[in-house]
């Protein structure tokens, strides 16, 4: 086996090295390995150096054993946010009230399973077409400006607004709340649902 020379100078530097390797930026951790453990069989190949090799292994050892625990907690923090995001999308769409983001047209971007029965379709179905054509005659021109009131300034605006009539002539009085949608450029409608006012059925 061929040895590298007997000079302690060599020796630092080739121990300067390995620690500048093990020390490296993340996004180089696979090459650092590699050249870490290059310049550990250099320091194996001297009796002069050997104990240096010893504690560099010990050293990778613990890099490697801190590399484990580190993709640990990135996969358990992986978990937590699933199961998180999971558990928020389940609350929205199961909520006891219709929820709606529109844009100023009143068009559906967004909704949830309870605000889509509440309209009696499909939710892919309703995205893309207007909240307001939902709307009794009457109350299409009040959603309109309860939009207009709060991109004025108003914090939030709340009324009884009517969805158009079922067959069996049930009004689906709905009391609505509006507010501006946080991430920008729309709206966020609240729909609940009030019960024992009747309309005449559309012909």
């Amino acid at each position: 086996m061929a040895t590298i020379p007997q000079n302690p100078s060599r020796a630092a530097e080739l121990r300067s090295r390995a620690v500048a390797h093990l020390k490296g930026p993340v996004a180089q951790a696979h090459a650092d390995a590699s050249a870490a453990l290059s310049v550990l069989y250099e320091l194996a190949s001297s009796p002069s150096t050997a104990p240096d090799a010893l504690a560099l292994l010990h050293e990778l050892q613990v890099h490697q054993v801190e590399l484990d625990l580190q993709d640990e907690e990135l996969r358990r923090a992986r978990t937590e946010l699933e199961t998180s995001l999971n558990r928020q999308v389940q609350l929205y769409d199961y909520a006891p009230a219709g929820f709606f983001t529109v844009d100023d047209d009143t068009v559906l971007r967004e909704l949830n399973l309870t605000g889509a029965s509440l309209l009696g379709f499909e939710r892919d179905f309703l995205r893309g077409r207007s909240l307001e054509s939902f709307l009794t005659t009457e109350d299409a021109p009040t959603l309109r400006a309860m939009l207009a009131r709060v991109t004025a300034g108003a914090r939030s605006d709340c009324a009884d607004l009517h969805l158009r009539p079922t067959q069996d002539g049930e009004a689906r009085c709905m009391r609505t709340s509006v507010g501006l949608d946080p991430a920008g450029g729309g709206f966020l409608i609240a729909m609940i649902r009030v019960t024992g006012t009747k309309v005449a059925p559309l012909a």
